[in-house]
């Protein structure tokens, strides 16, 4: 694999783990005009969040053994963009609607970030073992390999978790910041999907 394979499936898993912390994070902001910010309320969008990116890492994991490639790759990326587009357009109507139906807040900000949550963040755990596939060529690195993608992957959530709590969501509206993540997403997808057409387009010549 070339030098610049290695390097656009780092930066895109960067990405991914930057985008991932930001919205758990947003998270709270979204759900606290209807339920609060209490403990509960968090524990609901934490145990969300592991539940669906274990799951994507899974699905992500057996995926990976079948021809991968960064074409199918960049779909993921896409794919969640696609889907973080019912949190700026219905999450305010859903969040009424189980506010209205739940009396327990504890329970309706657990439906609340299933329906809100899963989905986008079960796919976009499924890039990280996608990732080390992509890099892991040699066996006898592929220790070397994870450990290195799971530094960048894990340090873009270290940055988006800073990023979000102390600047984004002091500058920007939630909604937007949930759209430009949404079209970031988009991009590394395309670009992903593009470097896998060209590489095709290279072997056939």
């Amino acid at each position: 694999m070339s030098s610049t394979h290695n390097l656009m499936v780092l930066c895109l898993a960067f990405v991914s783990g930057f985008i991932i912390m930001a919205i758990e994070l947003l998270g709270g902001r979204i759900l606290a005009p209807y339920f609060g910010s209490s403990i509960y309320v968090w524990g609901s969008i934490i145990t969300v969040f592991m539940l669906s990116l274990s799951i994507g890492y899974l699905m992500g994991g057996r995926m990976s053994l079948h021809n991968p490639n960064l074409g199918r790759y960049g779909i993921f990326f896409v794919s969640a963009a696609v889907l973080l587009m019912p949190l700026v357009l219905w999450s305010n109507s859903m969040m009424e609607f189980i506010f209205l139906r739940i009396e327990d807040p504890r329970y309706g900000s657990l439906v609340v970030s299933m329906l809100l949550f899963f989905l986008p963040t079960a796919v976009m755990g499924m890039i990280a073992p996608y990732s080390v596939r992509l890099l892991v060529m040699d066996t006898a690195r592929s220790g070397h390999i994870a450990g290195m993608l799971y530094f960048i992957s894990t340090l873009g959530s270290a940055l988006g978790t800073l990023a979000t709590s102390f600047y984004l969501v002091l500058w920007f509206e939630v909604n937007s910041i949930l759209l430009v993540m949404s079209g970031t997403l988009a991009i590394a997808g395309a670009t992903a999907i593009g470097a896998s057409r060209a590489g095709l387009a290279r072997s056939t010549n």
